[in-house]
């Protein structure tokens, strides 16, 4: 940096540290030691507590103070920094609007610098798993609004398509791919929970480390990645290749993954839309009836958590997901009688349409409501004439799943007739059905 500009840039933030409040001087400084000191608990508290107190109230409408400014308060330590930024970040992309395509690759850079340092260091370190699950989170969900941002071409200006050339390989599919793998890898984490019974306490202890200057960062990353990636390919429609990466998870019993509400919710609703859209309807009711028992449950004392609108609206999305598999797969006796009430009054009406066969455009209507986001990953082309393409991949999800719907009206036409024969041929139940018996054999 030439010395003018670093004069300028030395200025600048000493000019922003002179702004910071002393509450956020001692969080940083509390939190850099608390880290530094392997206490867990403090940490959690820290980042639980006090950074969201921070947030509403000094930096509601604003991002943090950027790294450089509270150097000072951590002894100017490159990792805790890297943390810092990760966490201010996230905060800024989840809260505030009208962030910049730039803010966009900035947060990237960030990613990549964090990732790197926890790949190729050993580090003796531990986080609450809560922020390591937010970490992946939000590393994820950053890149599908860049995904969807980088889509819709036909309003962008030339300065945001110039930027769009010069970012190019920022948020790319395979430079997500690449970490979320790469955390998965080097973790070890599938052999780590191949090993657990009797050799390994990961799930015992919740995936932190017992042992002196150990560190949870890097296993629960790659933990958490596993489940990240599932997310990813539902997200562009590989629902084969996604449970693959969870299959070292047992989602059939209690975990390290249920451990951390956002983490639990987000599985079983990622898990069950990928055994949905591979038809596997009877596996999605039995996940869903036990994830939105423990909704009912526990939603009352998560109301003051940041994640309390994510959970309502994944609530939402499976109570519809749920309404379509019961119409298409009727297995009303794998649902407990509290989630048969609120799925009732939710959707019993569009239900009986279903099940009678003319609800066509209530399929369409929950498919909607229910399905991901999808991203279109591959890059823009950025020659005119600019089109949007942000819709092109849920326009194919829908088909596939409308088509799937056709054929399965014909399954519950041919329920109707066999609950009335005892025994029936092929010829005759085609000519009941008025189809042909070559079609009928292919229903």
């Amino acid at each position: 940096m030439p010395a003018a500009a670093a004069a300028a840039s030395g200025t600048a933030v000493a000019s922003y540290t002179d702004y910071i409040p002393d509450s956020v001087k001692s969080f940083v400084s509390d939190l850099y030691r608390s880290i530094r000191g392997g206490d867990v608990v403090g940490t959690d508290k820290l980042y639980e507590g006090d950074f969201r107190r921070l947030s509403a109230r000094v930096y509601r409408d604003k991002p943090w103070p950027p790294a450089k400014a509270v150097a000072s308060y951590c002894d100017d330590d490159h990792v805790f920094l890297l943390l810092y930024s990760e966490l201010t970040s996230r905060h800024a992309h989840a809260r505030l609007p009208g962030l910049t395509l730039t803010h966009g690759a900035d947060s990237w850079d960030t990613y990549c610098s964090l990732f790197t340092v926890v790949l190729q260091n050993v580090l003796t370190m531990q986080l609450p798993n809560q922020w390591l699950w937010d970490m992946v989170d939000g590393f994820v969900s950053q890149f599908q609004r860049f995904c969807e941002y980088r889509t819709k071409l036909e309003d962008k200006t030339e300065e945001e398509i110039s930027l769009l050339k010069r970012f190019d390989q920022a948020w790319s599919v395979y430079g997500v791919f690449n970490y979320l793998k790469a955390l998965v890898e080097n973790s070890m984490i599938r052999e780590i929970l191949e090993r657990e019974e009797g050799l390994e306490q990961f799930t015992m202890m919740n995936g932190y480390e017992h042992k002196q200057g150990g560190s949870n960062v890097l296993k629960m990353l790659g933990y958490y990645s596993m489940i990240g990636l599932l997310r990813v390919h539902c997200l562009i429609g590989d629902y084969h290749t996604g449970l693959r990466c969870l299959l070292p998870i047992d989602i059939g019993q209690q975990g390290v993954y249920t451990t951390v509400t956002g983490s639990y919710i987000s599985t079983i609703y990622y898990y069950g839309f990928a055994n949905f859209m591979m038809r596997r309807y009877a596996d999605v009711i039995h996940q869903f009836n036990k994830i939105l028992l423990y909704i009912l449950k526990y939603k009352q004392y998560d109301e003051k958590s940041p994640q309390y609108d994510f959970l309502l609206k994944k609530n939402e999305q499976m109570y519809a997901l749920l309404a379509i598999c019961l119409s298409l797969c009727p297995q009303n006796n794998l649902i407990a009688e509290d989630v048969s009430t609120e799925l009732k009054g939710k959707y019993g009406t569009e239900m009986e349409k279903m099940l009678r066969g003319d609800g066509q455009a209530h399929y369409d209507e929950l498919f909607s409501l229910a399905c991901p986001k999808f991203i279109a990953a591959w890059p823009p082309v950025l020659k005119e004439p600019f089109t949007n393409y942000n819709q092109d991949v849920y326009r194919l999800q829908l088909k596939l799943f409308l088509d799937e719907v056709k054929q399965q009206l014909f399954l519950g036409d041919i329920r109707s007739f066999l609950k009335v024969f005892s025994v029936i041929t092929i010829g005759r139940l085609a000519q009941h059905m008025r189809l042909d018996e070559n079609a009928l054999r292919s229903v």
